[in-house]
């Protein structure tokens, strides 16, 4: 038994969470952002750091420093049964129904379309047999997951930084416009629009996938103990918070010094694309082509792991390997129906489930404050749940007129889209009127399995 991990060793799994975390999402939606934002980008971005890599960060450490074995016990104070559904969701919806298909959506058409411009849209046959052969080398290399430091921490991460920086660093040497004008929700509200921004990222759902990953890593070096185990994780989870910031910066301020040359566009893909032209011509697009290609693999493999390791546990008479090949091929499926479909379809889901991974994070750090009382959880969790529903109607665009406007006037900050911050901290303060509740024996022997 060790009782340290050597500084190789923490850098590459830093590195494999820097990678499994920066995916699809993570590479549109921040010049998307910086695009909108123009000269509001400060504040933009301090909004979507929160959500899009502090919150991450805090959903990996919760995991590692809490002791639980997974997130269905760290959700279990509230309720068995809420805890079960939550963690179905959660999994479905960073793997086989969103964040999978999106990785394969993306890379298509950011990574190849471009070089082939008749290819670029929904549905078509050069997608179709683009998504066969991505998700084949998907399904390959999740096969084995023991091996995913050594492929995504030490090999495909390195590559994906290189060619990031390549188009970043001729960014900011010689941007192409200076940003423009703020735009929309970005004029009044900079802050709160980039914070909601970083839920389509869905890294802070995914982050309690990703800490059993880097807990599994960090075990596998031969640190067992519970000191030991979280001091490696804070480590690690610093060296990817800090990757990712850097390079969503990066990619928000080539957004921003975009505007001008490329228009309003709707997706970062078509700012990034036309970016690494600008700066590169058609090696740009290649550069670009192999940072997309990359960084959407490597989550891809992350997720479908994770996925078929829970599923597995939960229904044993399916192995992991069939699992894991059941969801590549639906997630192949899935992505065959456009990238635009896709983020119309996720984001009502994400703005209603979001508020609930944030709560339970913050929840579960204070913990100690509130002495564990199951109360707290609950009623803070069910106000949340409530609020954060009614965003999430809000955003499928079903309208309830006279209860928007309600909330509107009496609920601060629901016009932002963030009514549900007050109901969590109300509920948490009703819970603490609540005598003191034991913790369940259950999550005890779950805390004790996660360092045996």
């Amino acid at each position: 038994m060790k009782s340290k991990i050597s500084r190789n060793e923490i850098v590459a799994i830093g590195l494999m969470l820097f990678a499994l975390f920066f995916g699809a999402g993570n590479l549109i939606f921040p010049p998307a952002l910086g695009q909108a934002a123009g000269t509001n980008l400060l504040p933009s971005m301090i909004g979507f750091l929160l959500t899009g890599v502090g919150l991450p960060l805090l959903g990996v450490l919760a995991i590692g420093v809490s002791g639980h074995s997974d997130v269905q016990s760290l959700a279990n104070k509230v309720n068995p049964a809420f805890s079960l559904i939550f963690t179905v969701v959660l999994y479905l919806s960073i793997g086989p129904f969103f964040a999978i298909p999106r990785t394969g959506t993306v890379s298509f058409e950011i990574g190849i379309a471009p070089f082939f411009p008749d290819m670029s849209g929904g549905f078509n046959v050069a997608l179709l047999i683009y998504t066969i052969i991505y998700f084949t080398i998907v399904g390959y290399l999740s096969l084995n997951p023991s091996k995913i430091v050594d492929r995504v921490g030490k090999v495909m991460t390195p590559i994906l930084l290189i060619c990031l920086l390549i188009v970043l660093i001729a960014t900011v040497i010689n941007p192409i416009n200076e940003p423009a004008a703020p735009i929309g929700s970005y004029v009044d509200n900079a802050f709160f629009k980039g914070f909601q921004e970083g839920y389509l990222t869905m890294d802070t759902l995914a982050s309690f996938v990703f800490g059993i990953i880097v807990i599994n890593a960090i075990k596998e070096n031969g640190i067992t103990t519970k000191a030991g185990i979280a001091k490696s994780t804070i480590k690690a989870g610093l060296i990817a918070a800090g990757a990712l910031g850097v390079i969503y910066f990066g990619l928000a301020y080539l957004g921003a010094t975009t505007n001008y040359a490329s228009g309003q566009a709707n997706n970062g893909g078509a700012i990034l694309t036309y970016a690494a032209n600008a700066h590169f011509s058609v090696w740009g697009n290649a550069i670009l082509g192999f940072a997309i290609v990359f960084a959407c693999l490597t989550t891809s493999i992350g997720l479908i792991s994770s996925c078929a390791s829970y599923f597995s546990k939960m229904f044993p008479r399916f192995s992991y390997k069939t699992l894991a090949i059941v969801f590549t091929i639906f997630s192949a499926a899935v992505a065959n129906v456009g990238l635009s479909l896709l983020i119309t379809i996720s984001v009502p889901v994400l703005v209603a489930i979001y508020p609930l991974a944030i709560v339970l994070i913050f929840l579960t750090f204070t913990d100690p404050l509130f002495k564990g009382r199951v109360s707290v959880y609950r009623w803070s969790m069910l106000f949340t749940g409530i609020f954060s529903a009614i965003d999430g109607i809000k955003a499928a665009g079903i309208q309830i007129e006279g209860l928007y406007s309600l909330l509107n006037q009496y609920l601060p900050l629901f016009e932002a889209g963030m009514g549900w911050v007050l109901p969590a901290l109300a509920g948490a303060v009703i819970g603490l009127m609540f005598p003191s509740t034991k913790k369940p024996d259950s999550l005890t022997k779950d805390k004790i399995s996660l360092y045996n």
